[in-house]
């Protein structure tokens, strides 16, 4: 059977997606608890209904050692949501996640402890100069008060429960992707329903109707439509090429605060930028001199 989609288009588009992410959560008027739950039940749903159309079952008697980790991976995926969320709140999107892509380099330096892997002075590098992109962007300039530096630090949080998210799914073997985040956002409505209740309560009564256009986009197109589209799209990519890939989201982003939002980065924070997205990068495509 021939391919419908172009693999390479289809992660290219979903990373574009997720670069505007920022854009539309700003015009949701909702504790960021209570957004990050929405989105997990809509995506939940689309993605039943996708698994369903297309007849995929899954393999729950081949799972059964894996439901800790997929459990725990989905309650991470929640707060990941939430502190992103906020993160948003307190600071410009292009700092928000500037903060946020700094998960890839604690998965480094965490990964040698976890999996006994060495690591490599190239890695040693590029840990070092991202950790100095990150100084320039929290530490140097005009960051814009205490607020901006809150934000920061809220990105960063996302950023451990991201690479939290990711480190669980090496333990994760036999469940494909797609079913993967179907169970993950199973796992992350279980662990956010009680803690809205708790909380901020629910106020869906609230929202106008630009605010729910947002949430509708966010939960159904950036959550459930992009994560198939970014799945089926990792199977029939090189890892190399997908690495590359993945930094449209954070291009984009950036983007979008300053071009749209009309939020101000300063030098410092370009720069730091610029080392945080490169070393990053650097790291996960370039060739392993070592075994």
């Amino acid at each position: 059977m021939k391919k419908v989609f172009n693999p390479r288009l289809m992660l290219i588009s979903s990373m574009a997606i997720f670069g505007t992410l920022g854009l539309f959560v700003r015009n949701i008027p909702v504790s960021s608890g209570e957004l990050a739950l929405y989105r997990a039940v809509l995506a939940a749903l689309l993605i039943a209904v996708f698994l369903l159309v297309t007849k995929q079952k899954i393999p729950f008697s081949k799972i059964k050692k894996e439901v800790p980790s997929l459990l725990a991976s989905g309650v991470a995926m929640g707060i990941n949501w939430i502190l992103l969320f906020e993160a948003y709140k307190y600071t410009t999107v292009s700092v928000a996640t500037l903060s946020y892509y700094f998960a890839p380099v604690i998965v480094t330096v965490v990964c040698p402890f976890l999996f006994k892997e060495k690591l490599t002075k190239k890695q040693i590098l590029c840990f070092v100069m991202s950790t100095v992109g990150l100084v320039l962007i929290t530490g140097i300039g005009d960051v814009g008060g205490g607020k901006d530096f809150v934000g920061i630090l809220f990105g960063l949080g996302a950023a451990v429960f991201y690479s939290t998210v990711i480190l669980l799914n090496k333990f994760i073997k036999n469940v494909e992707g797609i079913h993967r985040t179907f169970l993950q956002f199973l796992a992350a409505i279980i662990t956010l329903l009680p803690y809205v209740l708790l909380t901020s309560g629910v106020t869906l009564g609230t929202l106008g109707g630009l605010g729910w256009i947002n949430l509708l986009i966010v939960g159904l197109i950036h959550t459930g439509v992009t994560y198939c589209m970014y799945f089926s799209s990792l199977k029939e990519l090189p890892g190399q090429k997908a690495a590359i890939l993945s930094y449209i989201d954070p291009l984009v982003a950036v983007l979008i605060s300053v071009t749209v939002l009309g939020e101000t980065m300063t030098l410092w924070q370009i720069i730091g930028g610029v080392l945080i997205l490169g070393f990053t990068l650097w790291n996960e495509i370039s060739p392993r001199s070592e075994k």
